[in-house]
């Protein structure tokens, strides 16, 4: 009788962790959930679920929740899927340098440092499955997203440069890269957005009041938004397919950006970009 392999989820609190969570499961995967917060970890462990606590912006969190897993899965973790993480809505000259920080801290610092931890026991069963869930905000850029545009930029760069550092070792990276998807993380970025950007004396209070009514708006936040399981396919496929893609495109606007990147000059994707965004020129 074959055992089940193990994943470590970040970030499984609710939206694309929960449910990636909750569909591995049903497939045969011995499931490890991770969240940030006590009483998210709870609700995981009421559902089920071998849950622990994991801070990405803390060391000794991602430590512990290493020695955790590892024990949990009789230290055979198959793969990880990076996917706790948020975004931090703001002008690029509104942001703060501890705002970046934070915004580095979670997205891409925590990832991996996690990440770092678990390969040498990868290398030792001479197989694992690194899975990070970027963005289609990994290769184009929107105005007012520069935080988190930067994050998975560098995500983006660093996981590439991973795959080659690995190639034969029977480690695989694959980057899944959404574009909207159903979740909590318009609330989360509108949070964020109160803490830290000042809006009463800044340039950009008119675009920020516009911001603030279409985040506070009821129903998906832009066309084209799909339910969470549309990542959930695409982290299966780069899970068990024998030869997994780098990349993963999830929803229209992805394949269709990734195409327009292509074409476009860097000005004509800029003109795209200004349309799209409904910010035009000044």
């Amino acid at each position: 009788m074959s055992v089940a392999k193990s994943v470590l989820i970040t970030g499984c609190s609710s939206g694309i962790g929960r449910c990636v969570a909750e569909g591995l499961r049903t497939r045969g995967y011995r499931v490890i959930a991770s969240a940030r917060a006590a009483e998210d970890v709870q609700q995981l462990q009421q559902l089920g679920f071998d849950a622990l606590h994991l801070d990405l912006d803390d060391s000794e969190s991602i430590q512990n929740a290493v020695k955790q897993a590892l024990t949990l899965c009789d230290n055979r973790l198959y793969a990880v899927f990076n996917n706790g993480a948020y975004g931090q809505p703001g002008a690029v000259e509104d942001l703060s340098r501890d705002t970046l920080r934070r915004q580095f801290e979670t997205n891409l610092f925590g990832w991996h440092e996690l990440t770092c931890q678990l390969i040498p026991h990868m290398r030792h069963q001479g197989e694992g499955r690194i899975v990070q869930n970027s963005s289609i905000l990994g290769f184009m850029t929107l105005p007012y997203r520069g935080a988190y545009v930067a994050s998975k930029y560098a995500l983006e760069g660093l996981s590439d440069t991973l795959r080659l550092e690995l190639a034969g070792s029977g480690i695989h990276v694959s980057l899944i890269e959404p574009g909207p998807i159903e979740s909590r993380f318009r609330a989360n970025a509108l949070k964020h957005w109160q803490e830290n950007i000042d809006q009463e004396n800044s340039f950009h209070k008119d675009y920020y009041q516009a911001m603030l009514a279409r985040l506070n708006k009821k129903g998906p936040a832009a066309p084209f938004t799909l339910p969470p399981e549309a990542v959930l396919k695409k982290v299966v496929h780069a899970l068990e397919s024998r030869r997994p893609k780098p990349r993963y495109y999830v929803t229209f606007p992805t394949h269709l950006f990734a195409l327009l990147r292509r074409i476009l000059s860097s000005r004509g994707m800029d003109r795209t970009l200004l349309r799209v965004s409904g910010k035009g020129h000044r």
